[in-house]
């Protein structure tokens, strides 16, 4: 089976590519080791949500991906507030402060996945689907590449495209140089019903024992994402659901009244990743193969659509006659993507060192810089801009 590009990894990010690239005229496979889950039928939540910023929002759009979900599991953000850990200091974005109509919408994962492949399965014959499939061996050669599957089929393809996650197997077949750091902590997420309205604003505490962010669900909810130390989490998830809710609410300062649990706690560990290359002839990294940030700014999916995005554009516009796989239009995404991978990994790597320092000389300088950075409109501007792309 000869293609002119794999993708191999069909999450988010590696199936909205392929969605992306439908009327490329590029014959185009996507491999995935596991069948996508449907919805279940109840009215149950995932409590692994994104952030998804207007940008990715359009290009969600755009490609007949946004309509496939259920209107009443989108829910908009028009406002964010950010607290210090001295129980004062803050900083607050509004959507209509930056002209928009909303910062971002909150999506759980599940309807994500569900309408990305429901869009897939919908294509024309130049995308080729191969799930459940694993790989097993990957040959670079200068005309091409062959992928070797666990069944015995061979593909053969100008460009592989590894969208296959922060422990990317596609990277380490590449020999591309890794630099991982596990921070020690644990993303915990959760829903909750609430007391209060949420009113559409998301809320963050930058804590001494990590990161809190409750987002706003639909109805009374609100989906928690809580970055804290490894053994922490773990006495958290060990909690009765009535102390959990009620640790919550002490620690969110009651800020929504009292708290009930509506999915049970989970956790992931949370890694620093940083890719020495993007590409290598007929290799290119996207998403979490590319890179591996902190949760605490709620980038990384948007990260990972803006690389989808970038990608998209370069092989859309390309001659035909060109080399897909070639070394030297690759190195277009790498550049055009660079800059703005290393500015997200700088500041969420280093917000997560600055709150999670004890020393209480930084303390007041970082609780400081909340309340500078709250009255300048500019700097809030500038950095809500680079946040809604």
């Amino acid at each position: 089976m000869k293609f002119d590009m794999v993708v191999i990894g069909g999450g988010l990010v590696g199936a909205s590519l392929v969605a992306a690239l439908k009327d490329s005229g590029m014959t185009i496979a996507l491999i995935e080791s596991r069948e996508p889950h449907p919805l279940p039928g109840d009215d149950s939540w995932d409590s692994r949500v994104y952030a998804i910023s207007p940008g990715s929002t359009t290009f969600l759009h755009q490609n007949m991906i946004w309509q496939q979900m259920d209107a009443c599991r989108l829910t908009p953000v028009y406002d964010m507030a950010v607290f210090g850990d001295d129980n004062s200091s803050r900083i607050q974005f509004s959507a209509y402060e930056a002209g928009m109509s909303e910062l971002a919408y909150i999506v759980e994962n599940r309807q994500l996945q569900v309408a990305v492949w429901s869009k897939l399965q919908s294509l024309e014959n130049n995308i080729n689907i191969i799930c459940p499939a694993r790989c097993t061996a990957i040959t670079w050669l200068d005309s091409h590449v062959e992928i070797l599957l666990e069944d015995g089929r061979q593909l053969e393809t100008e460009l592989v495209v590894g969208a296959d996650g922060v422990n990317s197997w596609v990277r380490q077949q590449a020999d591309i140089e890794v630099s991982s750091q596990p921070y020690r902590q644990v993303g915990l997420v959760a829903n909750f019903s609430c007391e209060l309205p949420h009113r559409n604003i998301a809320h963050q505490w930058f804590r001494r024992d990590g990161v809190l962010a409750l987002l706003p669900l639909s109805g009374n909810r609100v989906s928690m994402v809580w970055s804290t130390g490894e053994d922490h989490a773990s006495a958290l998830r060990e909690l009765p659901e009535e102390q959990l809710c009620q640790r919550v609410a002490v620690a969110t300062s009651h800020a929504l009244g009292e708290m009930r649990l509506i999915t049970p706690p989970a956790g992931f560990p949370l890694n620093f990743v940083h890719v020495s290359n993007l590409v290598k002839p007929r290799l290119v990294l996207v998403g979490d193969a590319a890179h591996g940030i902190h949760p605490l700014a709620g980038q990384g999916v948007n990260l990972g659509l803006r690389d989808v995005r970038k990608l998209a554009d370069i092989l859309s516009d390309r001659n035909p006659q060109v080399d897909v796989g070639g070394f030297e239009w690759l190195r277009r995404f790498e550049c055009a993507r660079k800059e703005d991978i290393l500015a997200m990994e700088m500041v969420t790597d280093g917000l997560q060192k600055l709150f999670i320092n004890p020393d209480p000389m930084l303390a007041r300088i970082r609780n400081l810089g909340l309340e500078v950075t709250n009255r300048l409109p500019l700097i809030k501007n500038r950095l809500m801009q680079h946040a809604l792309n």
